[in-house]
């Protein structure tokens, strides 16, 4: 279960960390360097006697700096190298106990609906062999009712050598249920009926035409789900989002101080008050059982350029005893965000376009003058960080894009200057476009 899955993961050392977010996120060593302590240090507690587990509890981290500047990127990344649970909510959707609307405890049900889809996806992956093996079988049956043993046999070579993709069959297979929408702020609630209907009502099936295709990638999954044990899902889900789980909070500027601007609760002190005991550690009831959040790493995140931290309440503020500052991003940076990432902005760009005969090829005077629009309307009109990155371009290669087949396009200091000089020069207009 979670051992095996803290066993896989030892090898990742902080410094191993870090070197992996530098692939996808540029700058910003400080904050990636707490972020991979954090990490190791769910892996370091899991190898503690029992007793000392309990004691050990994660020292939650709150990213200050505006938007932008890698965030959120740098939870998700830490997350996914985790292979761990993590959920991404924004303060302000939540609100006070006793208005209508979402409470903080779904937060903790979210996880763990997160959790139950990593572990069945996995489970999953575990027994799909046999489960190509039983949908198979199904779709010769299917294909073939009642045929002898050489003709099934002459059928599943030619089955599997593709000769009946597109043909149309009528399989049978599970009906599932309608899922009804529940009212807001009950969604538990309908969640939780839906599964006790379902638990208690036979299962039906339906006739449905589709391509052997289509047919063979449904029966492999219905398969593959009775061959999975729902049970030890829901267990290791539990486990998984107690002890691994990582929530990441964001815009928490948003609710400090007793007014918000606007927004679904009428007070961000509350929702900071029903927030402290799910950080400090409680036991929230999920339609998978009952879950402890005493060591779920929570990471909070805003750009507290209006709030401070320290208008959180004080409770709240001792349960993020990691601070970190991140840095407003350059021109330098810029340059870097647009070539040096693994999927780059300038190699989305240029493998989009290729697909219509459009070759882009980014001349270092391009990049450079781009990186340099970019700081600049930050600087003058808001930051935004590298989302600045995503208007300029687009706004560059507006034309180009529109046209297919134009060869190859070089984009250079002269053309980005041609699309975006007038543009930066009124302010007004900058605002609007860029």
């Amino acid at each position: 279960m979670i051992g095996d899955l803290i066993a896989r993961n030892a090898e990742l050392t902080p410094i191993e960390i870090v070197e992996e977010l530098d692939r996808h996120i540029v700058g910003q060593s400080k904050a990636k360097r707490m972020m991979a302590v954090a990490l190791r240090n769910h892996y370091r507690r899991r190898r503690l006697p029992l007793e000392a587990q309990a004691e050990v509890t994660p020292k939650n981290i709150m990213l200050i700096g505006p938007t932008g500047v890698g965030k959120t990127e740098i939870a998700r990344r830490l997350a996914k190298l985790a292979r761990a649970p993590f959920l991404k909510v924004e303060a302000t959707k939540f609100t006070e106990v006793g208005y209508v609307g979402r409470d903080v405890d779904s937060i903790v049900r979210d996880l763990v609906h997160a959790a139950a889809a990593m572990v069945e996806r996995e489970k999953k992956e575990a027994v799909m062999d046999r489960a190509r093996q039983a949908a198979e079988e199904r779709l010769l049956d299917v294909l073939l009712p009642g045929g002898a043993t050489d003709s099934r046999e002459r059928m599943r070579a030619l089955l599997k050598g593709g000769e009946f993709e597109d043909r149309t069959v009528e399989i049978e297979v599970k009906d599932e249920p309608q899922a009804m929408l529940p009212m807001p702020g009950m969604e538990e609630a309908g969640l939780n009926l839906q599964e006790m209907f379902r638990r208690f009502m036979p299962e039906r099936t339906t006739r449905r035409k589709t391509t052997v295709r289509d047919a063979r990638r449904i029966l492999e999954n219905e398969e593959a789900d009775r061959l999975i044990d729902h049970d030890g899902v829901t267990s290791e889900a539990v486990d998984r989002a107690e002890n691994l789980g990582i929530v990441f909070i964001d815009e928490i500027d948003k609710i400090a101080g007793n007014e918000r601007a606007g927004g679904a609760d009428v007070s961000g002190e509350g929702v900071q008050r029903d927030l402290l005991p799910i950080v400090e550690g409680t036991q929230v009831t999920t339609r998978y059982g009952p879950v402890r959040t005493d060591h779920i790493l929570f990471i909070a995140a805003g750009a507290f350029s209006v709030a401070k931290p320290s208008d959180l309440i004080p409770e709240l503020q001792g349960r993020f005893p990691i601070r970190v500052e991140l840095e407003e991003l350059s021109a330098t940076d810029f340059q870097r965000i647009l070539t040096q990432p693994r999927f780059a902005l300038t190699k989305q760009y240029t493998e989009l376009l290729a697909v219509d005969g459009t070759h882009l090829r980014f001349e270092e005077s391009g990049i450079l003058a781009l990186a340099e629009y970019a700081e600049r309307v930050n600087r003058e009109v808001e930051d935004i960080g590298a989302r600045r990155l995503h208007t300029v371009i687009e706004t560059v290669l507006e034309d180009i894009a529109f046209g297919t087949d134009l060869g190859i396009v070089k984009i250079d200091r002269a053309l980005v200057e041609k699309k975006l000089a007038d543009i930066v020069e009124d302010e007004d207009l900058s605002r609007y476009v860029l």
